[in-house]
């Protein structure tokens, strides 16, 4: 038997699946390495289960570092009223400004101030930290992030092979197991996923368990065969990294399994694809009306997250231009494209910038998803779905600082390497020498971030403040 039939007859069954499970886990836990002893510095899920357990929206005291914690000031006047907001120049504005969780701002006097305190919470979306409530509710704030996030980030790569392989039996690709095993290999430790994946910390978390939903949307939403677990997959993306914008695959399915746009003439067609968007959009709005009650609960505005009230050095810039604006456009695509890291001529030689580097540096593979393919009926829907989903992180005030790699890209990644599979072209030796290049240079990430500085620097290159 060919050696391409045995490795597929080999991946078939659940002893293979487990086994692939097994070396990406020993990819992630590996590069770990000591960071496995304890829970990381930014165990923010973590502090939000435990308060969950203990009826509490908010934390019992005050956060264990300032990394990122949403912070309400609480003034207590002496005309009897209570108002909670941010107050004093934190935001850019006079000492004396308060900007209230809802309403126009006011001046509010010193004088007129009975009492002051703070009150601090997660302002983090929710889901992760469903995910990890069982296992707060045992080891509460001693639970180890770190453990939690390697072993759930090496069920994506086993996810992401199970979904090229139905694509390959949906006649969607024409891919070897080998081929699918090459494209899973560049998502799993040829790409910036590896390095998320061995740090635990809630911004990296988050990212992993969104790549989850993302899999999961893909395989419900190719056919529209699972409208309401597609659905789910929003709501949950919403609750895991907002905004999750990947609504145009589901649409453009959900039209071709209607029969196509000519068929929507017909009555029948109509009613069809009428009933796969309710079914759909139903687990979208149940999910969104508990986001925005759980939003409201935290700061009386449904829509709030809390993000604007993290005192960070650059909630003056959040407060100037919001959160998504096109002042940060060109930066974002900057960090995303051409930010390169610098090279020496003296120890440590090679330097990163805290703001990331190129995705052609980190995942060069991504440039064959532009070069011609096979015609496929899902290849339009992607790339606007890729779009959507982009577009939101490069309007962002920030990059993604601190990384090494531009970790916003695993929001669409999933999305490239589906385009890749079903693109059919061949994966070549200069294609999988550029894989083999990226995972060295993957795993010098995953080892050295967050743990050698001597490798990294810090400029002005997305300036705080309101630059």
């Amino acid at each position: 038997m060919p050696w391409g039939q045995r490795l597929s007859r080999w991946l078939r069954g659940w002893r293979g699946i487990g086994l692939l499970y097994l070396a990406f886990a020993g990819a992630y836990l590996g590069a770990s390495g000591g960071r496995l002893r304890t829970h990381s510095l930014y165990n923010h899920y973590v502090y939000l289960a435990d308060g969950w357990l203990h009826g509490r929206l908010t934390l019992a005291g005050p956060p264990p570092n300032e990394n990122d914690w949403a912070k309400i000031d609480v003034l207590k006047l002496r005309d009897g009223r209570e108002v909670r907001g941010i107050y004093g120049g934190r935001t850019g504005g006079p000492s004396d400004r308060m900007y209230p969780l809802r309403g126009d701002p006011e001046t509010i006097l010193p004088s007129e101030i009975a009492s002051r305190s703070t009150i601090r919470l997660v302002s983090f979306p929710p889901f992760p930290a469903v995910a990890m409530l069982p296992f707060v509710a045992v080891w509460r704030l001693h639970f180890n992030d770190v453990l939690f996030t390697a072993l759930w980030a090496a069920l994506n790569p086993v996810l992401l092979f199970l979904l090229l392989r139905d694509l390959r039996a949906r006649g969607f690709s024409s891919r070897s197991a080998a081929d699918d095993l090459w494209l899973t290999a560049m998502f799993g430790v040829g790409s910036v996923y590896y390095f998320c994946a061995v740090v635990g910390q809630v911004w990296f978390t988050a990212e992993i368990v969104n790549v989850t939903l993302c899999i999961a949307f893909v395989w419900a939403a190719i056919g529209a065969r699972r409208p309401v677990l597609a659905g789910i997959c929003v709501a949950l993306g919403f609750a895991t990294r907002p905004p999750w914008i990947a609504l145009p695959l589901f649409l453009f399915e959900a039209v071709r399994a209607a029969g196509g746009r000519e068929a929507l003439r017909t009555p029948a067609a109509r009613r069809k694809l009428g009933a796969l968007l309710l079914r759909f959009a139903l687990p979208i709005a149940v999910g969104g009306a508990a986001l925005a009650a759980y939003n409201y609960a935290r700061f009386r505005n449904p829509f709030e997250f809390g993000h604007r009230f993290m005192p960070v050095q650059w909630q003056a810039r959040m407060f100037r231009f919001g959160l998504f604006n096109y002042h940060f456009l060109s930066r974002n695509l900057a960090a995303a494209l051409v930010l390169l890291p610098r090279i020496m001529t003296h120890y440590p030689y090679v330097k990163v910038s805290q703001h990331g580097m190129s995705l052609l540096v980190t995942s060069p593979n991504l440039a064959y998803t532009v070069l011609p393919q096979e015609p496929s009926p899902l290849t339009k829907p992607l790339w606007l779905t890729i779009a959507c989903v982009a577009l939101p992180d490069l309007l962002y005030q920030n990059s993604g600082y601190v990384q090494w790699g531009y970790r916003f890209s695993l929001d669409f990644m999933v999305y490239f390497i589906v385009l890749l599979a079903i693109g059919n072209r061949r994966l070549t030796r200069r294609f999988k020498g550029l894989l083999i290049a990226a995972v060295a240079i993957n795993l010098l990430l995953a080892i050295g971030f967050d743990r050698y500085p001597q490798f990294s620097y810090d400029d002005s290159f997305f300036p705080n403040g309101t630059n």
